[in-house]
């Protein structure tokens, strides 16, 4: 694929991923209808998160009808070569708790891995992007971090926590060995704004198992593009797949305190 068409398919990111924020915006600081739980009561979603969907899906249907679409909320649709891999809201419980932490992540992929992706935090209007073989952006210009930590004392490191009881347990104990050994755990809400805040050093890594590829696929391109190691924790035993993301000196030392 050309530098040409990784610069489409990421125009057309961006125009999803705007469609969706507006209808985000609107909604935004009102009592949310259709509030359900999906995996469990501290799990919800809204008609906000079906609404931001339902716009990235219209603007992907006019603009590329024949690639494939996973949805967070629609689910898997279509089975062309490009897949685009959409969460129209990474954060619902912050939305709904009117906490200023979400964003719109769009990410489209072939056989490969992410072709382009974007991450939007609509309300900061941030706009994090990246291609394949270009430069991860921040609202267009080129992203620019000075010295990134190159030891773990001095490292910022972001991580999530899932919604199952038993898992929070898991997650915990991983916290509670990593924390004495870096700077500060710090943890927002949204893995697709982690991943966009750690391109851009207002973190220094990050790190979560547990998710889903709609979460991390724009935020990992972009963190990559942006000069960092990205790496995958496999799934096994009790422990579920998930990512990692850290400056290059520090990424094995860091996941080996993590998977250890």
């Amino acid at each position: 694929m050309t530098q040409d068409e990784e610069r489409q398919l990421l125009a057309v990111a961006h125009e999803a991923a705007h469609a969706a924020a507006a209808e985000l915006k609107q909604r935004y600081g009102r009592r949310q209808s259709g509030v359900r739980s999906k995996s469990g009561p501290t799990d919800l979603v809204s008609d906000a998160d079906f609404a931001a969907e339902k716009a990235i899906r219209a603007v992907l249907a006019a603009r590329r009808p024949g690639d494939a679409i996973l949805g967070e909320e629609g689910g898997a649709t279509g089975d062309g070569d490009l897949r685009w891999v959409v969460d129209p809201l990474d954060g619902t419980i912050n939305y709904l708790y009117e906490i200023p932490a979400f964003a719109v992540s769009v990410a489209c992929e072939d056989a490969s891995g992410t072709i382009a992706g974007v991450v939007l935090d609509p309300l900061r209007d941030e706009l994090f992007a990246a291609t394949r073989s270009g430069d991860a952006t921040l609202n267009g210009a080129p992203i620019e971090v000075g010295d990134r930590p190159d030891s773990l004392e001095l490292t910022m490191v972001a991580t999530g926590f899932g919604y199952d009881p038993v898992w929070r347990a898991r997650q915990a104990a991983v916290v509670a060995r990593v924390l004495p050994e870096v700077r500060d755990i710090r943890r927002v809400g949204a893995a697709a704004l982690d991943l966009a805040w750690n391109a851009v050093g207002r973190v220094d890594a990050f790190y979560e198992r547990g998710l889903n590829v709609w979460d991390i696929a724009a935020g990992v391109l972009v963190c990559s593009r942006a000069g960092l190691a990205a790496r995958e924790f496999p799934a096994s035993g009790e422990d579920r797949w998930g990512v990692m993301t850290a400056p290059p000196v520090l990424v094995d030392e860091l996941y080996e305190l993590i998977d250890s």
